[in-house]
């Protein structure tokens, strides 16, 4: 059995939400125990993304400019804009905002991302198991990327539900467009 085997995210946690009408923001919050510049790096270079991120980049995050970013499961890059590369503190671009703090010999990580109230949920679900992966990978114990439909083997489901329970809203199903049961 591998450790990706044995993987099982904990309880939803660490996150909330921002409504400003139909604008909602997803915000999660991480304590990782790396420094800001290894997390840095893992938010910023392709080699890192592939391993962790729900998307994978054909160039550096880490300076301004436009880099393509390819979705798990989507069948076409988006094209993405890097307003703001303050390393190792901000990282901005398209509607998702990274922080990084140093806290505690670690970093406090602080994602703000811009979503669809009607997945906000489902958005939680995923960014708490790559971050998840994040972890492990800067621990030096990689379990390769979960994403798009293979998270539905690790508890997305669950912490699907969990995360709407949280927020106050209903839980979408896997696929996105398939019928409530």
């Amino acid at each position: 059995m591998t450790d990706r085997d044995q993987y099982t995210p904990g309880p939803a946690s660490g996150a909330q939400v921002r409504k400003d009408g139909e604008k909602w923001t997803l915000i999660l919050v991480r304590e990782l125990r790396h420094s800001p510049e290894k997390v840095w790096q893992a938010l910023t270079d392709p080699a890192h993304l592939r391993e962790w991120a729900p998307f994978e980049a054909d160039g550096s995050l880490g300076t301004l400019g436009t880099v393509k970013l390819t979705w798990v499961g989507a069948p076409t890059p988006l094209e993405t804009r890097v307003t703001r590369a303050d390393a190792p503190k901000v990282l901005e671009y398209n509607d998702t905002r990274w922080e990084l703090e140093a806290f505690g010999g670690g970093t406090r990580l602080t994602l703000w991302h811009n979503i669809d109230r009607r997945f906000i949920s489902w958005g939680a679900a995923g960014w708490h198991i790559s971050f998840d992966v994040l972890d492990r990978l800067l621990s030096g114990t990689p379990i390769g990327r979960i994403a798009g439909g293979e998270a539905m083997k690790f508890a997305w489901q669950r912490l699907n539900a969990e995360y709407a329970k949280q927020f106050g809203v209903e839980a979408p199903g896997w696929p996105p467009n398939a019928p409530k049961r």
